[in-house]
């Protein structure tokens, strides 16, 4: 899914699936103290790390979206913090299910 968001956040914290846009919106004000209409994606990913929600306002509305992985989990970062920011690039890979974290990780040492 290509963004044409101002940047993208992630909510380490896991959430409930059922919550719709309002109570996502509203978890972005209180939990990660930051605007919800600010033009920024929001992505909130279940306890088991295989589905996400992804909630951005564009102006005129809002959008909500789900990804779900049928085998394997999505990469998340650790809760050291409430909110991570990551890159567009970051951002395709981990809808890819695939491990980002270690795209930008130094390469082993050579034996």
């Amino acid at each position: 899914m290509q963004l044409a968001a101002d940047g993208i956040w992630l909510a380490t914290a896991a959430v409930d699936m059922r919550t719709g846009i309002d109570g996502l919106s509203l978890h972005v004000q209180q939990a990660l103290g930051r605007p919800p209409c600010d033009g920024t994606a929001y992505v909130f990913a279940n306890r088991r790390r295989t589905r996400l929600k992804l909630v951005c306002w564009d102006g005129t509305g809002v959008w909500m979206c789900l990804r779900r992985l049928h085998r394997g989990q999505f990469v998340w970062p650790q809760a050291d913090e409430a909110c991570w920011q990551m890159s567009a690039e970051q951002w395709r890979w981990l809808v890819a299910g695939v491990d980002w974290q270690r795209l930008s990780a130094p390469t082993p040492a050579q034996w």
